[in-house]
């Protein structure tokens, strides 16, 4: 049995099902924004961003999702700070027991050392020094990748757009920015020696090989061997350099998916067929799965409405539409079915 865990615009649904018939068994937060859902494998809480038109960004959390949330308390900014808490875009778990990280705009990263009941603000990246020139992307000053490193609480790596990816080797007390290799292109040329204007779409990291990650670029698909020191472009033979979800097979760390989108000016599949390209060597060729998928569908699919459950020729894909479909394989892409659809637009979609 499956569970997934989908952010909409008007409130969580948790679908449950065989990989192929799933149905709605839950419902939190309706007629509200719900950002991101997760279960926390190691305890199996739930845990929800919410973005409510009157509180404004809270993380909630509950053992039992058809049951009563329990509101967490300090994602919360500084006294005195001019920017509000717009967003909270991401939960993930840390390598440490106990400890959860969130982030969101404007470019705030929490920490939560008691399973996610209290959240404090990681004041060393929020006090970089470099933070004045931090430029937001078409989304927000986002903060909406954290990729812990495995068996190792030490290791972080982070990424906000429109800013880049960011490194930490002590537990998140400094940071440097690690952008190099990474062209953007939507600049001026003259432009583009800035070291921290990097509109970063999505950053997965390879669990069986920590120092391999595939990234999403606001335009092209980057790969990195070194832990995220360089990067090196991998998206010759994509259909569009643009688009916003990756990820990667556990079992194969040269495995990817990406869903390639017109660019900025548009945001739709190429032609409307909706495809999702994959690799099996690195980056080196990438093939497109489509059997199942519409042919003219002009949707959207948002940074974190793509996961995977599972490895290897038994891994699972789910993505989720801004239009309300949720689409599944149960293959590893080679086929592709319709499992959810009349939801409101689809923000996220992570399996449990």
């Amino acid at each position: 049995m499956t569970e997934l865990l989908v952010g909409t615009k008007k409130g969580l649904f948790r679908l449950e099902g065989d990989g192929a018939d799933f149905e709605i068994t839950a419902r939190a937060f309706a007629g509200q924004s719900v950002e991101y859902a997760m279960r926390d494998p190691r305890t199996g809480r739930y845990l929800a961003s919410v973005t409510s038109w009157f509180y404004g960004p809270r993380i909630w959390v509950t053992d039992d999702p058809t049951g009563d949330w329990e509101q967490a308390e300090g994602t919360v900014l500084p006294e005195g700070e001019e920017q509000a808490l717009e967003r909270l875009w991401v939960i993930v778990p840390g390598e440490a027991e106990g400890v959860l990280y969130a982030g969101g705009d404007p470019g705030p990263l929490y920490e939560s050392r008691d399973g996610g009941l209290t959240w404090s603000l990681n004041e060393g990246l929020w006090n970089h020094p470099t933070r004045p020139d931090w430029n937001p992307g078409n989304g927000g000053l986002c903060l909406h990748t954290i990729a812990p490193w495995p068996g190792d609480p030490s290791r972080l790596l982070v990424a906000i757009s429109a800013v880049g990816v960011w490194l930490s080797d002590d537990g998140g007390t400094t940071w440097r920015h690690s952008n190099h290799g990474i062209v953007p292109d939507y600049v001026p040329e003259d432009a583009r020696d800035n070291p921290i204007q990097h509109c970063v779409h999505d950053v997965r990291r390879a669990p069986g090989r920590p120092e391999r990650l595939f990234m999403q670029f606001h335009g092209g698909v980057y790969r990195s061997d070194d832990a995220g020191a360089s990067w090196i472009d991998v998206g010759d033979g994509l259909p569009s350099d643009f688009g916003f979800p990756i990820v990667v097979d556990p079992a194969d760390p040269d495995s990817a998916y990406v869903i390639p989108l017109i660019g900025a000016e548009d945001r739709t599949p190429p032609e409307g067929a909706v495809r999702v390209w994959e690799t099996r060597d690195g980056g080196e060729t990438w093939t497109a799965r489509g059997d199942g998928l519409p042919e003219r569908a002009y949707l959207t699919i948002l940074r974190e409405a793509f996961d995977s459950a599972g490895e290897g020729t038994g891994l699972e894909l789910y993505f989720g539409a801004t239009s309300g479909e949720v689409f599944g394989s149960a293959d590893a892409g080679a086929s592709w079915r319709q499992v959810a659809d009349h939801l409101p637009p689809v923000y996220s979609v992570r399996t449990a």
